[in-house]
């Protein structure tokens, strides 16, 4: 390919893809080649081809594989945040709503397991989300884990303090995360009915 066939293809973008719209069908197509894969099998050129531009045009949005990386990271924390919040919207809230939200996430793992490990490797240097004292940093905390404490101190007991809260927060994600992973690993059956009845079970602090 010439220099110039390289510009031609620039150029041929532009009318379908301007300002942040080739950013995020950048971002899609590492979803679609994230399904077919793992994070180690993306490359940008293989992007670049899926959208339709040159190799320059993905640079100039992303530097480099890391960069588009940690953004799929981020879209993962948002989709996983949002299937949390549709759940919970759909149980009516309260205690039923929370669990939603575990079952969710189970789901959503289940679902999207390139996604889901790609997400939960990146999220604590993408925005800090492993702290439960600091949810986020850089200005960008995860959705995920904003909501997940906010779940908690709603469903806390009244006097639970702020260290009895982190702890409650924990204890549930370690619980839907690792009954993710549990059966990700096919070391626990993948079933619905399974989910639910051990999210079900109360955890410490928590109002039933």
């Amino acid at each position: 390919m010439t220099s110039d066939d390289n510009t031609v293809n620039i150029e041929i973008a532009k009318p379908r893809y301007h300002h942040g719209d080739l950013r995020a069908a950048l971002i899609e197509a590492g979803l679609r080649e994230l399904a077919n894969g793992d994070a180690g099998d993306l490359s940008l050129r293989a992007i670049a081809r899926a959208v339709g531009v040159s190799a320059t045009a993905v640079y100039r949005h992303f530097a480099d594989k890391e960069a588009l990386l940690n953004a799929l990271c981020r879209e993962g924390d948002a989709r996983l945040a949002e299937a949390s919040r549709v759940a919970q919207a759909r149980a009516g809230g309260g205690r039923a709503g929370f669990e939603a939200t575990g079952h969710a996430y189970v789901r959503f793992a289940l679902d999207n397991p390139a996604l889901f490990r790609l997400t939960m490797t990146r999220m604590a240097a993408v925005s800090g989300s492993g702290n439960l004292d600091r949810p986020g940093h850089l200005g960008r905390p995860s959705e995920g884990m904003a909501l997940l404490l906010a779940n908690v101190a709603a469903q806390a007991s009244p006097d639970a303090s702020a260290a009895e809260q982190r702890t409650m927060a924990l204890y549930s994600w370690a619980l839907v995360h690792g009954l993710a992973v549990l059966m990700l690993d096919g070391l626990v059956p993948a079933d619905d009915a399974l989910i639910d009845a051990v999210i079900a079970s109360p955890g410490p602090g928590l109002t039933t």
